[in-house]
């Protein structure tokens, strides 16, 4: 590790500290995420820390959200999470077409943190090392106005921005419909410059080529040009070692 970035450690820990916090339990690499999310601003960085321990403590338990908790979004059977990318990041998929907009905030919100946490989790390999990444599908095939669900999508990006720093290597969304676009363009703004440049909106012809390319034929559905099988998130089963992962000490 750099001695600059050492040195941001240091006055991340004292700021975390003044803010009546503590950086107890969490390795450097965990707090690296924070600095980088904050352009290496101590200050800015403690902030985000401690407003996302804050979060983590009210929002998820000890252990994690269980599949009971969330049991009404799952048998909507949208998400799937696949094994890792080429890069080695682990590959979530949303169907939008079996999705539709929740009744129950409260639920949805500790669904989206249930997916995010799972999805990480199953790409850590033993010990965490602070810069596992998810890669995100989003596909829009089929999608209704029923389907729509811009609060949602709002949502789910702006916990990846405030409570998963540096947690989205990339999101492709395909199969977008001209009237999503306006829809779109309404949820950007409320992404940041660096979450959009994360976004793909992956086309036909060299897009559609190069997405496949990046994702693997191994990682990616048969649906979609790989070889692998639709796996829902529900029946992938952890190993118990990375059990940690889905701790509030670790996401």
């Amino acid at each position: 590790m750099e001695e600059s970035q050492e040195l941001a450690l240091t006055q991340l820990r004292k700021s975390v500290e003044k803010l009546s916090s503590s950086t107890e339990g969490h390795d450097n690499p965990t707090l690296m995420r924070f600095l980088v999310a904050r352009s290496m601003d101590p200050g800015k960085a403690a902030k985000m820390f401690v407003d996302w321990k804050k979060w983590r403590a009210s929002m998820v338990p000890p252990n994690g959200i269980s599949d009971l908790e969330v049991k009404n979004e799952l048998e909507f059977k949208k998400i799937c999470l696949q094994g890792s990318t080429k890069s080695g990041h682990p590959l979530v998929l949303v169907i939008t077409s079996k999705h539709f907009p929740s009744k129950d905030q409260a639920n949805f919100k500790k669904f989206i943190v249930y997916v995010l946490d799972k999805t990480i989790a199953s790409g850590i390999k033993g010990k965490e090392v602070g810069d596992e990444k998810l890669v995100a599908v989003i596909d829009l095939a089929n999608i209704t106005y029923k389907n729509l669900d811009a609060r949602g999508l709002i949502t789910a990006f702006q916990f990846l921005q405030s409570y998963y720093p540096e947690r989205l290597a990339k999101c492709y969304i395909l199969h977008m419909p001209g009237f999503f676009v306006t829809v779109w363009k309404f949820v950007c703004r409320f992404l940041e410059k660096a979450t959009q440049e994360k976004v793909v909106i992956v086309s036909a012809g060299e897009e559609q080529r190069k997405f496949e390319e990046e994702i693997g034929v191994e990682a990616l559905p048969e649906e979609y040009g790989g070889r692998a099988k639709l796996t829902l998130i529900q029946d992938v089963i952890l190993p118990q070692a990375t059990g940690v992962a889905i701790t509030n000490n670790n996401l």
